[in-house]
């Protein structure tokens, strides 16, 4: 059996500090199930056959959950298999959906999974990208300026550390992709529309971490 990308058993939690950063390790659960069906969904969806589900980080993406606590959040990430309550994406596998980092309200940073193991957060961009989640975003809880605060932080962290590194993009934005040489998605009929994390959110990040020269996202399709 292969070595688990995180410990089930930790009973700690683990405070990094880093570049001005804070970041509570939080760990999914990631064993072989997760391991297993990782390496299938990088299979079936971007035609790549590996014998460990790492990725080489060159994108950032930042998204929303909707869901208005960190808990239910966490609860919705934890598990390897897709429930039953995402009929619009179980036809593209198994694997339940996740992050590497959740962001909760008051702007603690968690991290969920090792940075350079693939995470299924974005369509077609999942084997090259770091995802982070934001609690809320619904009208009854939009996301916050600690969140905002923490994102920009954290971008920062992961540009330093990983310095390939050369998108930073919204969720709302990852079709603009289609036809890129980073996108992989083999079915062209799956998609889903997204509207995360806001315009101003993406843009004010984007603007606060300019000095990182970000490539320009490609342009919209006509």
């Amino acid at each position: 059996m292969r070595k688990t990308l995180f410990s089930l058993c930790s009973l700690f939690v683990i405070i990094v500090s880093c570049s001005s950063v804070k970041i509570v390790d939080k760990p999914i659960v990631f064993d072989e199930q997760r391991t297993e069906l990782s390496l299938d969904y990088l299979r079936t969806r971007y035609n790549l056959e590996k014998s460990e589900p790492a990725i080489e980080p060159q994108m950032i993406v930042v998204h929303w959950t909707a869901i208005p606590t960190l808990e239910e959040s966490f609860e919705a990430f934890k598990d390897p298999l897709l429930p039953n309550t995402r009929p619009d994406i179980t036809s593209a596998g198994a694997l339940n959906v996740s992050a590497h980092f959740l962001v909760d309200q008051d702007g603690t940073i968690y991290r969920l999974m090792p940075e350079t193991t693939m995470s299924r957060h974005v369509i077609g961009l999942n084997h090259c990208s770091i995802g982070i989640e934001n609690v809320g975003g619904t009208v009854e809880t939009p996301l916050t300026r600690k969140q905002l605060r923490s994102n920009i932080k954290l971008v920062k962290y992961l540009k330093e550390k990983y310095p390939e590194i050369e998108y930073l993009i919204g969720h709302l934005e990852y079709t603009r992709f289609e036809g890129h040489p980073l996108w992989l998605e083999v079915d062209d009929s799956y998609r889903t529309e997204k509207t995360d994390p806001g315009v101003d959110f993406i843009d004010t990040m984007r603007m606060e971490t300019s000095d990182f020269n970000w490539n320009p996202l490609p342009p919209k399709s006509q």
